[in-house]
């Protein structure tokens, strides 16, 4: 999802814990989530062993997620929440020098990493997004991590995107980008629904479970 997104509502208010080793992050993040009117933070926690714990008594729609704590980290919080009945939605919380943390916590379970950085008037739009079952990216952290990408001739062949067609690795690209199936059609001059039919194939093709695992494959080193 486009970090420019408009707001997505769901019709009840979305429950959300903070898992965050910094009480003032904790703060900042509750009072701009609460002054929403959309969001109810039930509870902050401040090393992962705690944020479960918050979990199980809580049973939030959304979890964010820091991930560089001490004791429990966020990487194995997430997939000890993942792995629990019925599991939240978890959104890795990261700075741009984390990366190797992110993609650990995208193969715990995480649907979605922000920049701490994202602005108030985003943020609360993109975890209602979240809860609503949307995978949420940072662009900057997409690209970050496309940077990182050995350059050709040295990167690793891919037969899976190698195969892909010319349109297909248009619409991977600016899923890779954060950018939504409209955005993607007004780019292409495509109808919405064929965006969506080519994001639908993509995931299928390179065993994709949601638009997070898609943009990562696209720009995983």
């Amino acid at each position: 999802m486009d970090a420019d997104a408009p707001a997505v509502t769901t019709g009840e208010a979305v429950h959300v814990v903070v898992v965050d080793d910094e009480p003032m992050v904790c703060d900042f993040l509750r009072i701009i989530l609460s002054a929403s009117g959309q969001v109810v933070v039930d509870a902050v926690a401040h090393d992962g062993s705690a944020g479960v714990e918050a979990v199980v008594r809580h049973r939030p729609d959304v979890v964010l997620m820091d991930l560089r704590m001490p004791g429990v980290d966020g990487v194995t919080a997430t997939a000890q929440i993942r792995a629990l009945a019925s599991p939240p939605v978890v959104v890795a919380m990261t700075t741009l020098d984390t990366d190797e943390h992110v993609l650990a916590a995208l193969d715990a379970g995480a649907t979605g990493f922000l920049l701490k950085t994202t602005p108030p008037a985003r943020l609360v739009p993109l975890v209602v997004a979240a809860a609503t079952g949307a995978s949420v990216l940072s662009p900057e952290a997409v690209q970050r991590l496309r940077n990182r990408r050995p350059a050709e001739p040295t990167k690793r062949p891919d037969p899976e995107l190698d195969a892909l067609g010319e349109r297909e690795r248009e619409v991977l690209a600016l899923v890779a980008e954060g950018m939504s199936n409209a955005d993607i059609a007004a780019r292409l001059y495509l109808s919405e629904g064929t965006v969506k039919g080519h994001v639908s194939r993509l995931m299928t093709l390179l065993g994709c479970d949601n638009r997070t695992q898609l943009a990562l494959r696209a720009v995983r080193p």
